[in-house]
C-alpha cells in the first residue's frame, strides 16, 4: 500500500478524465452525429433502441432507456427503448437453462426487428454475451453500435457503429460512456421534437 491519496491526486485524475472527454468528443462529435440520426431514423419508422451491457454497463444501458423512454431535457412523445439487463426473470431464466452467454442475445430474437437499433456496451469489448446479442441483431438486421473502449476488442469487426474510448482504464472509459449516451440523447430528442 502506498501512500494515502491526496488533494492533487484528484486533481490529477480530474484533469486525465477532462482531458480524454475533450480528446474523444472532439475526434468523434461526426460519429455521434451519425448514431444519432440511425437512432431518429428507426424511431420514425416505428422501430426501437435495444439496450444492453453488465455491471456499470447495465446501469448505463438503463439510463440510456429511461430517457428515451421517459425525458431527457424536454417534454415529448415516448421513445420506443428496451434495456436488456432490467427483467431479472428472463436474465436467470436464460442464464440457467441456456448459459449467461444467451441473456441477451435470446432477448433480441424475441424483440428486434429490422431497422432497429441494438447497443451493446462493454468496456472491453470482449463480453461473450454483448457479442452473441450484436451477432443475433446483425443476422436479423438490426443496426448495431458498440460502447466499448481500449481498441474495442471482438467488437471492433461486429458492429455497423463502433464507438470506442481510447483508454485502458475502465472508470475513465465509464466516465466518456456515460457523457456520450447523454449526447446521443440530446441529438435523438432535439431530432424527434422538430
Amino acid at each position: 500500500m502506498g501512500a494515502p491519496m491526496d488533494a492533487d491526486d484528484i486533481r490529477r485524475i480530474v484533469a486525465e478524465s477532462v482531458a480524454l472527454k475533450e480528446r474523444f468528443f472532439a475526434e468523434n462529435a461526426p460519429l455521434l452525429l451519425d448514431v444519432g440520426r440511425h437512432i431518429v431514423e428507426s424511431l420514425r419508422a416505428g422501430g426501437r433502441v435495444l439496450a444492453f451491457g453488465n455491471g456499470g454497463s447495465a446501469a448505463d444501458a438503463q439510463h440510456f432507456v429511461a430517457e428515451l423512454v421517459g425525458r431527457f431535457l424536454h417534454e415529448r412523445r415516448a421513445l420506443s427503448a428496451i434495456a436488456l439487463t432490467t427483467d431479472p426473470s428472463i436474465v436467470t431464466a436464460v442464464g440457467n437453462d441456456m448459459g449467461f452467454a444467451a441473456v441477451f442475445r435470446r432477448q433480441v430474437e424475441a424483440h428486434g426487428r429490422p431497422g432497429d437499433v441494438a447497443l451493446g456496451i462493454s468496456t472491453s469489448g470482449r463480453s461473450p454475451n454483448v457479442i452473441e446479442a450484436l451477432q443475433a441483431a446483425r443476422q436479423r438486421g438490426l443496426v448495431t453500435v458498440g460502447l466499448t473502449g481500449n481498441g474495442g476488442g471482438e467488437l471492433r469487426g461486429l458492429v455497423h457503429h463502433l464507438i470506442d474510448v481510447p483508454h485502458p482504464d475502465t472508470q475513465r472509459i465509464q466516465e466518456v460512456h456515460s457523457m456520450v449516451l447523454h449526447v446521443l440523447g440530446q441529438v435523438v430528442e432535439e431530432a424527434v421534437l422538430r
